[in-house]
């Protein structure tokens, strides 16, 4: 019922270590720092730290400042022309971007924008997008093909692959599937009281142990503009949230969630 089986497909997560199958679905995130410190292998120990004055990218592992240029004809994704060959698994790490320790490690294809600020412990997969202005700050783990958008905040969380933040979010203490968040969605992760997070999951309360956590979003789940999730919120697959819902609690696979003159409703999603 919560174990992580049942909110995520694991078979293409690089680290499928860090969830176990009999654990509830949120302890991978008291096991977080001390797994990023083990499967970390920093990348950019060459790199100037602060703010870069320069374009960099990284290609078969080493870092390059001239030799290259970047080629928007084919849209709005920059290629890598580097010695006349198109190298798409080449990262770019923008001048005006920030990277604040040495202690970061950036996948193949990956961009990272001028304004975004990176803090370490970090690990970040393949093919991401880290846009403008926005603020990583450590102790996070970003999977392969995920956004993390315009000022859209991440801290000690585990994006586990094709996650979209797109815009204005803020996501704390949380583990997040293959899911698109509407602008301006934020997952609280702290409570207004001094306790610890508690669950309750069809009647049955589980103490997690944790002061801090965010939500628990599965695979498919889609929020709305300006949606908000109180700590401790589990989201099964497939659930579709409205524009301005406040989530709270458990919710089972493939429902809706809609804000109707200040009712929430919960229905049956049929497309599911």
């Amino acid at each position: 019922m919560i174990e992580a089986k049942n909110f995520f497909n694991l078979a293409n997560f690089p680290f499928p270590d860090l969830f176990s199958p009999e654990e509830e679905v949120w302890n991978p995130l008291k096991k977080l720092k001390n797994f990023i410190s083990d499967h970390l292998h920093p990348n950019l120990a060459d790199l100037p730290l602060g703010v870069l004055s320069k374009t960099y990218i990284i290609y078969q592992g080493k870092l390059f400042d001239r030799g290259f240029h970047l080629d928007r004809s084919s849209g709005s994704s920059p290629r890598v022309i580097f010695e006349n060959n198109l190298c798409p698994e080449a990262s770019i790490l923008y001048a005006g971007s920030i990277i604040m320790d040495p202690n970061i490690y950036i996948g193949q294809g990956t961009v990272v924008e001028p304004g975004a600020l990176i803090m370490g412990p970090t690990i970040i997969g393949d093919f991401t997008e880290v846009r403008q202005g926005a603020y990583i700050r450590g102790h996070v783990l970003v999977g392969s093909r995920c956004v993390v958008g315009h000022t859209t905040e991440v801290k000690h969380s585990i994006l586990l692959g094709d996650s979209k933040a797109g815009h204005f979010s803020y996501i704390g203490d949380s583990i997040l599937g293959k899911v698109n968040l509407g602008a301006g969605t934020k997952l609280a992760n702290l409570k207004v009281f001094s306790s610890s997070v508690t669950v309750t999951v069809e009647g049955k309360r589980y103490q997690t142990g944790l002061r801090k956590m965010g939500a628990i979003l599965g695979d498919g789940v889609e929020t709305g503009c300006n949606t908000v999730t109180a700590p401790g919120t589990i989201v099964s697959p497939n659930v579709l949230a409205y524009p301005n819902a406040t989530l709270r609690g458990y919710y089972p696979p493939s429902v809706i969630v809609k804000v109707k003159q200040d009712q929430q409703l919960i229905e049956r999603r049929d497309d599911k």
